[in-house]
């Protein structure tokens, strides 16, 4: 599976912000879909998931209420709309997907993840 990620950018403090994630190369079938980030100087950490099968999403506590991740899989395109944007969201976010595992726990530790895609800058000014 192969990973693309866009829509990033710069916007202001408040703003919003839509970010996709195209996978194609295989079937998107079966594959739970991560988005994380990284700020400079900082580890990666988890953003959102959504589950395959019934479309169960998860979210930390820092994006939860402000951020949405959907999923359409006749595009095999998931996304991640971002709203109220904070200058703490500046970051290269990147998209990932996962089979073998489930549930929250597994979702939001990247080594659960088997793809990764190229990552897009979101920077918000304040």
């Amino acid at each position: 599976v192969q990973l693309q990620a866009s829509g990033g950018g710069l916007v202001q403090a408040g703003g919003s912000l839509r970010l996709s994630c195209a996978a194609s190369g295989r079937t998107f079938s079966g594959y739970a879909m991560g988005w994380f980030r990284q700020a400079p100087g900082k580890e990666r950490e988890f953003v959102a998931a959504i589950s395959w099968r019934d479309g169960i999403t998860y979210y930390a506590d820092s994006v939860k209420d402000r951020f949405t991740i959907s999923r359409d899989n006749a595009k095999n395109t998931v996304y991640l709309q971002m709203n109220s944007l904070k200058p703490e969201d500046t970051a290269v976010y990147y998209c990932a997907a996962v089979l073998r595992y489930s549930g929250s726990y597994y979702y939001s530790r990247s080594p659960s993840y088997d793809y990764w895609g190229q990552g897009t800058l979101v920077t918000v000014s304040s």
